[in-house]
């Protein structure tokens, strides 16, 4: 009896090993989940013009990267649903199952690239600096941001440009939008952001100014971020990608985004 006892309980703890396993290599398929709930949830943080920004007339969440994030809900025949959360916070929400893919003008580094998977490159922008106009000819290269701090958005490709700066100072905040009132205000010396964000900034504040100083985008420009092994709504999204850059509509989107940031501060 003992004998046929311990068979017993060898053959059920072999078959919950097996259940347990099945469970393990099920991986569940982004697409399907997306579909069949019709809809897609996207991730950013609309203080980023002209790649998401709030439309001061209606208060939604528009700019470029929305305009792609439409096509591709609309290729996958969904309905699009934008959630709003701080720059650092994306990628804890894509994990966690909060929302379905981020695009917020991310940088796929190798860093991120450990938790998340990204998407083919759609935009690659150069790195520019802006200051106060009142130091317009006092910062006008590197050298000269020895001793001042850079104000940079935190968690981003900008945040690790400006600790490779000698002798600067570096101040992360969450928002573009508090950068650059401490701008306004002198409380940093400088801001590293990429140059249609620079440009859109500078145009409606006439208190600061886009020096020369770039810098290169060494870690390759903006991708859709999606959860780990996601192949196949990685794939679908590749595929409208694709198809926004053979009919030139990223162009028109950054352009559209732009003139709608410019003439909102007319």
């Amino acid at each position: 009896m003992k004998k046929i006892t311990k068979v017993l309980a060898l053959v059920i703890i072999a078959l919950i090993g097996l259940v347990l396993s099945g469970c393990k290599q099920k991986d569940v398929n982004e697409l399907e989940v997306i579909k069949k709930r019709g809809k897609l949830i996207v991730g950013t943080s609309p203080d980023y013009p002209p790649y998401e920004f709030i439309d001061i007339d209606t208060g939604e969440v528009i700019g470029f990267d929305i305009e792609i994030a439409k096509e591709i809900a609309k290729d996958l025949g969904v309905e699009l649903e934008i959630k709003e959360m701080a720059f650092s916070g994306l990628l804890a929400a894509l994990t966690t199952g909060n929302v379905d893919i981020v695009l917020a003008g991310m940088t796929p580094t190798p860093e991120r690239q450990l938790s998340v998977d990204f998407s083919d490159i759609y935009y690659t922008a150069v790195q520019a600096l802006i200051v106060h106009k009142d130091n317009q000819d006092v910062i006008t290269s590197l050298a000269d941001l020895a001793g001042k701090t850079i104000g940079v958005q935190k968690g981003t490709i900008q945040a690790e440009i400006a600790a490779e700066i000698e002798g600067a100072t570096v101040r992360e905040l969450g928002k573009i939008t508090d950068l650059v009132m401490e701008l306004k205000f002198k409380n940093v010396d400088a801001l590293i952001v990429e140059l249609p964000v620079a440009e859109s900034y500078v145009a409606n504040n006439n208190d600061l100014f886009l020096t020369s100083i770039t810098f290169d985008e060494v870690d390759g420009g903006s991708a859709v971020a999606v959860k780990k092994n996601s192949p196949e709504l990685l794939a679908e999204i590749n595929k409208t990608l694709k198809r926004l850059m053979d009919e030139n509509l990223i162009d028109k989107f950054v352009t559209d985004a732009t003139n709608k940031v410019n003439a909102d501060e007319e």
